[in-house]
């Protein structure tokens, strides 16, 4: 029975053998079934970021395509002008430079007014005129009222512009080498997540770039000028006092002034006479007697 039972033994471990054996090639190719799902899972990662970017290109605003065919960095020059005109009624001086900001093809972008009692009647309005009608702009504030002062200032940013553009166009070329390279990765996925956080910094340059030239554009497209306008001075008293009141009062103050400003004189006229009266008896005594008989 022994024999027996020692061969049945031997039997079964030769079959777990060979089964294992025929399991092993089948883990083998199920981790290999798993790298090849995670590189198609990585293609479609690598083919979605390319059309993404593809995309974004496409999907781009108007103005940023404008940016890239921007004017000549010589007409980049950005215009301001401060001006205080002297008007006879504030409304309709308000009105009258909202029809000169049409006129030139503006806009009234900013009001403030001031029309308290007991204060000065005055507004400011900040008008955006394109940058070939500023001078129009100009000459038809003389319509107004009186001008009392211009103030134009002009500033050159066609350098800056020169310098951004190509900025953002080294930006652009080295976003295109970082999605390629995402294209094409092989290696550790921390290299992977280093490219694509270069890649995010560069866009976020880009955005920053594109922004700036939105505003460069934008002001060299339209000028600022901020018109002053106020009402002439009242001629007014104190709080609970007349005119004429105040008239009388400066009056009374004025001839005060003039009693003390003649008082102020004795103090020389009084010593000057006293002077001149010795000097014309000393001179008297000393005369001989035909002068003196002469004098008398």
């Amino acid at each position: 029975m022994r024999p027996i039972a020692t061969l049945v033994f031997i039997t079964a471990l030769t079959l777990v053998a060979c089964n294992a054996e025929r399991n092993a090639p089948n883990a083998e190719e199920q981790t290999r079934g798993d790298l090849q799902g995670y590189s198609t899972a990585g293609a479609q990662e690598k083919s979605f970021l390319v059309s993404a970017a593809a995309r974004q290109r496409a999907a781009e605003p108007a103005d940023l395509l404008k940016i890239r065919s921007a004017p000549e960095a010589s007409a980049m020059v950005i215009r301001t002008g401060q001006t205080s005109i002297e008007v006879d009624t504030l409304e309709r001086a308000v009105a009258e430079v909202r029809l000169l900001a049409a006129r030139v093809g503006g806009y009234v972008a900013n009001t403030t007014m001031q029309t308290g009692r007991g204060q000065l009647r005055a507004a400011t309005l900040e008008l955006k005129i394109p940058a070939d009608r500023f001078d129009d702009g100009l000459g038809g504030l003389g319509g107004f009222g009186k001008l009392e002062s211009v103030n134009v200032n002009a500033e050159d940013v066609g350098e800056e512009f020169t310098d951004v553009t190509a900025r953002i166009t080294n930006a652009r070329r080295l976003e295109t080498r970082l999605i390629e390279l995402l294209a094409t990765r092989t290696g550790k996925l921390k290299d992977v997540l280093d490219v694509e956080q270069e890649l995010a910094r560069v866009r976020e340059e880009i955005e920053r770039y594109e922004g700036r030239l939105r505003y460069l554009r934008a002001h060299a497209a339209m000028s600022t000028l901020s018109i002053y306008v106020h009402e002439p001075l009242p001629v007014v008293g104190h709080a609970g006092s007349s005119v004429i009141g105040e008239a009388f009062k400066q009056a009374w103050r004025n001839f005060v002034g003039l009693v003390a400003a003649m008082i102020r004189s004795l103090g020389i006229v009084v010593p000057v006479a006293v002077l001149v009266a010795v000097l014309w008896v000393s001179g008297k005594r000393f005369l001989p007697p035909a002068l003196r008989s002469a004098a008398r």
